[in-house]
């Protein structure tokens, strides 16, 4: 691995972990749709994905969405990062401004952080659903500088 390309996507740092990452912002309108999925795991409600994970994507892809979204373990928010590979890689950051799972303020504050190569996009969770051309592009400017 040579460099990263986070898309509205977390990221802690070492000895951080998820919840630790987002713990001093306003959590997005989305994590209140996050609900217990089995033993030990969570996902987003209908509504949730709907409204506040794919909102600018047709109704019927958001359906899509909702129904292969894969469960996610609770634990995940709570282990920590051993060594946040942004510390020793190149790496680039696309900003969703209409982010509603992952505050846009956390996401701006860490691409800074990370010193990232950072575009902005009016987005959901998910630009590279809505906005496909833009993200793919993004992403071949990333590895086309390595």
């Amino acid at each position: 691995m040579k460099g990263l390309v986070y898309i509205a996507a977390g990221a802690p740092d070492s000895g951080q972990s998820f919840a630790d990452w987002w713990k001093d912002y306003t959590p997005a309108p989305g994590a209140a749709e996050i609900k217990p999925y089995g033993e030990g795991y969570v996902a987003l409600t209908p509504e949730g994905v709907r409204r506040h994970f794919v909102q600018d994507i047709p109704p019927d892809e958001s359906d899509l969405v909702y129904a292969t979204q894969g469960p996610l373990a609770v634990k995940c928010f709570g282990d920590k990062i051993s060594k946040a590979a942004w510390r020793s890689k190149p790496n680039w950051y696309i900003v969703a401004a209409q982010d509603e799972t992952i505050p846009p303020a956390v996401e701006r504050d860490s691409a800074n952080r990370m010193g990232a190569e950072t575009i902005v996009l009016e987005s959901s969770h998910v630009p590279m659903l809505s906005q496909p051309d833009v993200v793919a592009e993004f992403i071949i400017k990333a590895a086309s500088s390595l």
